[in-house]
């Protein structure tokens, strides 16, 4: 994967909101398109409506995800041992 140091323009600090961004992105995304698919089949308006739900969907996750990942993090900290210790 040559083409990440490129991309590398982000402070570290901040990776727990990217990964939250992208991860809630693709669950909602994978989400909306079968519950769409469910709802309405493949046609002419399933883009545009699978698009709209998952902007809908990403919208109202994204602070789910953003704010409940530091506690979900700490709760499997608090579950797991450290190899070796």
């Amino acid at each position: 994967m040559r083409w990440l140091p490129k991309m590398r323009w982000l402070p570290r600090h901040y990776s727990q909101f990217a990964y939250g961004i992208i991860q809630s992105a693709i669950t909602t995304g994978v989400a909306t398109a079968i519950a769409t698919h469910q709802a309405m089949g493949f046609s002419a308006s399933f883009v545009p409506s699978w698009g709209l739900t998952w902007g809908l969907a990403w919208l109202t996750m994204l602070p789910v995800v953003i704010g409940i990942s530091p506690l979900i993090k700490r709760a499997v900290e608090a579950m797991t041992i450290a190899e070796g210790g």
